[in-house]
């Protein structure tokens, strides 16, 4: 039986690194819920989660902090304390920082693998189920070593069509690696590849350098419309992913190539190929419509 919204999630799909329009929800709702709260302990219960940085140090570093701004970067989840120095969070699989109002469930609780604790009784957790993703404290010249590596921002003014045209011209990778790359786009992961591509009507696997000017603008565009749009929807959840407040986003229901392999094209209603040949990840295409 074909795979519908309701469904807790398509067949093959497992759990996935929350991308751009994940994070982004997350982080713009811990910015308007914990901007400015005061940290008043930090609670270690999981220290490997923790990189560069010892459960003591960490501690101390955060004790007496105030949250100035919670921002995304690629797909990170970056936290300013007013020391200067930056909380980088990297999800993974599994990870999820939630809110901690009292009301947080049993099973969330269990899974917490750090708790920092303000002084109007709230706290924020960072649950982790597979414990695969990491909890960093940067310095501000860390920070910028780490975030040069990192390439432009699919959402911002400054990745224009020449901009990305000019990061691709010379790659033989298949045009979805590479828009999958974050040193050449950060933030877009298999999910948006997918769906950009299967709307600007490009081959997933045809080699970056082959795309016409004209095509480049179409994928750029997508890739910005997908995007925007699932932030709208509050993100893609098919498992583990949920926002700040312990909610799943609204986007699956809305994808036009990702999970649906063996369903209509809703273009053309030819049906839609799945394969692993790009870079063994899940890709999803419409031979007649993607050149």
């Amino acid at each position: 039986m074909a795979w519908r919204p309701k469904d807790r999630r398509p067949p093959g799909i497992f759990s996935r690194v929350p991308e751009l329009p994940e994070v982004e929800t997350i982080a713009n709702d811990l910015d308007a819920a914990i901007r400015r709260a005061f940290i008043v302990s930090v609670a270690i219960t999981r220290p490997d989660v923790l990189r560069e940085i010892s459960a003591p140090t960490f501690r101390r570093r955060l004790a007496g902090k105030t949250i100035e701004r919670c921002w995304r970067r690629a797909k990170l989840v970056v936290i300013d304390l007013s020391s200067r120095d930056r909380l980088v969070v990297h999800l993974r699989f599994t990870g999820g920082l939630l809110i901690d109002g009292g009301d947080l469930s049993p099973r969330e609780r269990q899974y917490s693998t750090l708790e920092m604790r303000f002084n109007d009784g709230r706290s924020l957790h960072y649950r982790d189920i597979r414990r695969l993703g990491t909890v960093t404290l940067m310095s501000p010249k860390r920070f910028a070593e780490y975030e040069g590596a990192l390439g432009l921002e699919p959402l911002d003014p400054a990745w224009t069509t020449q901009a990305f045209a000019t990061r691709i011209r010379a790659s033989r990778q298949a045009i979805k690696k590479v828009l999958m790359d974050q040193r050449v786009v950060a933030g877009i992961g298999n999910i948006y590849a997918n769906e950009a591509l299967w709307r600007a009507g490009i081959d997933p696997s045809r080699a970056a350098r082959t795309l016409a000017t004209d095509e480049t603008a179409a994928l750029r565009e997508a890739s910005i419309q997908v995007l925007t749009e699932s932030i709208a929807n509050r993100g893609t959840s098919f498992r583990d992913y949920r926002d700040a407040r312990g909610a799943r986003g609204e986007n699956a229901a809305r994808l036009d190539a990702y999970g649906r392999a063996g369903e209509p094209c809703r273009r053309c209603g030819r049906r839609l190929v799945g394969t692993h040949a790009i870079d063994g990840r899940a890709t999803v295409l419409c031979v007649q419509c993607q050149r």
